[in-house]
Order: C-alpha cells, then sequence, then structure tokens
C-alpha cells in the first residue's frame, strides 16, 4: 500500500462515498440555506435571485468546490499543509488564511446557532407563541444574555464532542443522521405550508421569474450567497477532502454535494415564502424575516400547531446550524493535529473554548453593550454583522486565490491527474474542459470583480452602483 494511503489511515478517513458525501453536504448546508438564503431571496427579486443563484452554483461554485476537494485529497493533509505541500513557498499562508476565516466564521456562527436552539425551547415549551409583539420579544431575546450564553455553550459543547470523535465515528456518524433528518423535517414543513391559505402567491413570487426584477444588486447577493452558503474558501473541503479515498470519482461527488446543498436551499424557500405570503407580510424582511415574521405565522396557527411546526423548524434550523459548525471545527483542528502532531480530542476541546470567547463580543453585540452595537462601519454596525461581513470578504478572496493556485502553481495538469483518479472517463470529456476553463479563466476573473465589489460593499456601500 503506497505511503499516502497509511498516512491517511492513520488520520481516519471516511468509511466511503456515501459518508464523505453526506459529510460536505453538511458543511454546505446550514444557516445560510435556511435563514440567509430566504431573506435575500426575498430582498432581491425572489425566483429572479433564485436563478441567478442556480446559474451561479453552476458556473462558479462547481468548478471551486472540486478544485478544493482535488487539492485536499492529493495532498492527504490540512488546508495549511496542503497549500505548503504542492506549492511549497509562502503558499502555505492561504491555507492559514481559510483556516482562520473558519474559525471567525465559527465564533459568530455559533451565536445565531445558540438564538435558533433557545427558539426551539421557546416555542416548543414556553410562552413565546403568546407574545403579543414578537419583534420586541426579539430585541429583548437577543440580549438576554444569561440563557443565551448557556444556549452557545451546549452548542459549541455538541459540536468539539462530535469532532473529538474522530472522521468516521464523530463527524460521518452524526451527519449520516442529521442530513436525512434535516429533508424529513424539511419536506413535511413544506407540505404543510402548500396548504395554508395564499400559499400559491408565494409559490408563484418564488418560482416565476420577472426578469425585470432581475438587477446588479440581486446577481451580486446571489454569488456572495453562493460561496457563503457552500462553505467554500476557507479550507472545509480541502480538509474533508484529505480523508477520501483515492479511488473516489471527485468530479460527481461534487456534483452530488453541490446538488444536495442547493436543493435545500430551493426547499427552504418553497417553505418560507407560501409562510410568510399565508400571513399577509411582505417577503423583503431581512434577517428578521426567520425570527420575527415566521414565529408570527406560528402564532396564528393556534397553541397546538404552532408549537409542533414552529418547533420543527427551529429544530430544522439546529439540524443545519450544527452539520456546519462540525465542519468549521474540523478546519483548525486538522490543522493542530497535523502539523503539531497535538492529538486530536484536547485540541478539539481546547480550540472550541477559544472560539467561544472570541465569540462573546458578538453574543454581546446586539445592545447590552454599547460600543459592540455602534460600529463606524458602512455595512456592519455591530460586532457580529462586522466578522460576518470579513468572512463573506474572505471566502470569495480564498477562492479566487484557490483558482490561481491550481492554474499557476500547481498546474492545470496535474490537477487533472488527481480527477482522473477514479474517473477513468475524465481525460477527454466535456466536464474536463469546462472545468479546466472556469478555474483558470471564469473564476479568476469573476472573483477578482466579485473580490473588490464585496470589499467596496462591506465598507462603503454599493447603492450608488445597485
Amino acid at each position: 500500500m503506497p505511503q499516502k494511503f497509511t498516512y491517511m489511515a492513520n488520520r481516519g478517513g471516511f468509511s466511503g462515498r456515501i459518508g464523505f458525501i453526506l459529510a460536505a453536504a453538511g458543511s454546505a448546508v446550514g444557516l445560510g440555506n435556511i435563514w440567509r438564503f430566504p431573506y435575500l431571496a426575498g430582498t432581491n427579486g425572489g425566483a429572479g435571485f433564485l436563478l441567478i443563484y442556480l446559474i451561479c452554483i453552476l458556473l462558479l461554485c462547481f468548478p471551486v468546490m472540486v478544485g478544493e476537494i482535488a487539492i485536499g485529497r492529493k495532498a492527504g493533509t490540512d488546508a495549511y499543509g496542503s497549500y505548503q505541500k504542492l506549492g511549497g513557498g509562502k503558499w502555505g499562508y492561504l491555507g492559514l488564511f481559510g483556516i482562520l476565516a473558519g474559525f471567525f466564521i465559527l465564533s459568530f456562527y455559533n451565536v445565531v446557532a445558540g438564538w435558533a436552539f433557545g427558539y426551539f425551547l421557546e416555542i416548543s415549551f414556553g410562552d413565546l407563541l403568546t407574545h403579543q409583539n414578537l419583534g420586541q420579544f426579539f430585541g429583548e431575546y437577543v440580549n438576554n444574555i444569561g440563557p443565551l450564553f448557556l444556549f452557545s455553550l451546549a452548542f459549541m459543547g455538541l459540536t468539539a464532542f462530535i469532532v473529538s470523535q474522530g472522521i468516521a465515528k464523530g463527524i460521518e456518524a452524526a451527519n449520516k443522521i442529521m442530513m436525512p433528518g434535516l429533508y424529513i423535517i424539511l419536506i413535511g414543513l413544506i407540505i404543510y405550508s402548500l396548504t395554508l391559505p395564499n400559499a400559491m402567491a408565494g409559490v408563484e413570487f418564488y418560482l416565476v421569474p420577472d426578469l425585470n426584477e432581475i438587477t446588479p444588486r440581486t446577481i451580486f447577493y446571489a454569488l456572495t450567497q453562493a460561496f457563503f452558503s457552500l462553505s467554500l474558501g476557507m479550507g472545509a473541503l480541502i480538509t474533508y477532502g484529505s480523508y477520501v479515498g483515492k479511488n473516489q470519482n471527485i468530479v460527481s461527488s461534487a456534483a452530488v454535494i453541490s446538488i444536495a446543498d442547493t436543493s435545500v436551499a430551493f426547499l427552504s424557500g418553497l417553505m418560507v415564502f407560501p409562510l410568510v405570503f399565508s400571513l399577509g407580510a411582505e417577503p423583503g424582511q431581512g434577517p428578521k424575516l426567520i425570527f420575527v415574521i415566521l414565529t408570527e405565522a406560528f402564532q396564528n396557527m393556534g397553541p397546538i400547531m404552532g408549537r409542533i411546526v414552529g418547533g420543527s423548524f427551529f429544530l430544522l434550523i439546529c439540524f443545519a446550524a450544527l452539520t456546519s459548525t462540525i465542519s468549521l471545527l474540523e478546519v483548525p483542528a486538522a490543522y493542530l493535529v497535523d502539523q503539531k502532531k497535538l492529538p486530536r480530542k484536547p485540541v478539539v476541546w481546547g480550540i472550541s473554548a477559544l472560539i467561544f470567547i472570541f465569540g462573546l463580543p458578538s453574543l454581546f453585540s446586539q445592545g447590552i453593550v454599547p460600543f459592540l452595537n455602534k460600529l463606524p462601519v458602512h455595512n456592519s454596525p455591530d460586532f457580529l454583522s462586522f466578522v460576518s461581513d470579513m468572512c463573506d470578504i474572505s471566502l470569495t478572496v480564498g477562492a479566487c486565490f484557490m483558482c490561481f493556485f491550481i492554474r499557476n502553481r500547481w498546474k492545470i495538469g496535474n490537477f487533472n491527474d488527481e480527477l482522473a483518479l477514479g474517473n477513468p472517463s475524465f481525460f477527454g470529456s466535456s466536464i474536463q474542459t469546462y472545468i479546466n476553463f472556469a478555474i483558470s479563466w471564469v473564476c479568476p476573473v469573476l472573483l477578482s470583480i466579485l473580490s473588490i465589489l464585496v470589499i467596496v460593499d462591506k465598507f462603503f456601500g454599493l447603492e450608488h452602483l445597485f
């Protein structure tokens, strides 16, 4: 057996193709699909946003995903080690950039996951649905630090426990339960939402595009959402790719992962917009769409059905968040295990504690600590929004440099050789032509432009352009 296979076995690995696909799809599926996608679609034209989003997945995200998995599998190590091993010189810093991005994403992501977990408990077992002013309740809720501290701590603790168990027994096993459960809950909620009065108006808004509604703003937010949703540009899929066997077909696996992630985003919209239109609410409500507007819809269903449907919805969000927090934690953990030769369990628990501490300013930034809620930044007045926006920048920049790395350093020929392993028909195929052209030209050019626009938008705003 080649030495690299022995090394992978010692690090642990996925038991097979299904385990890898479920774990990687779980990494992609998260709050971005169920919380962020619907509110961005609602504020950017509904069906027009969905159409551009699907084009972005095919044109940009799928080739980038293939590239990240290929880098990880070829190197057989963490994101930093992968770039260093294949590129030498200072290329390892690109992997370190992604690792740090994942670290900070998890620091605020865990806070929002704690909100969702708290809402699940409040709706299922508390009295949230009896409140008359749900907007006021949410404002008070995110400033009630005691319970939210415990919710976020519990969420981080569960994430750490799963990751500490290793790849097959921890990450893969958890996703084999949560991903099917996520789909079951989601489809059940869709079926119910479609029975509500005026639900078809929501379906029409979401599925029948008005081309006049497609603006530069629509294209811009669809692009950024696609990268956030698929967890690209931060080393997660490089790390997961390092646990993949040489007999697996990377291209087909990436296609299935992209379809799984996109299907959850699509189905989330199909669930949310009938609920919104049944309430007679406007779909362009922004982030409060989930925590305020939909909660009002659950409230109108009555005490029993509201608890069942609302509790199921926020349980769904918790499942989606957990599949992503697992992958976000694995990225820095794999770096310390591979590069510093430290034992997995102490590393996982130690870095989880550090990430939780770094997340406290985000937890405190919704009003209880005034200076954290009034930052002098154009589009991110509070600390949580600021960290989120900086992470958006890191994803597009990281993906852009990954394309330059494959084309200019690792070289397209070596990239193709890796993709041909487990895929004998790859050479000479149309998919080879498509991926090579996308990685070499389409993705670097568009991602360079997108990165600049994201930076300008976060710090200065693009209202004068859009």
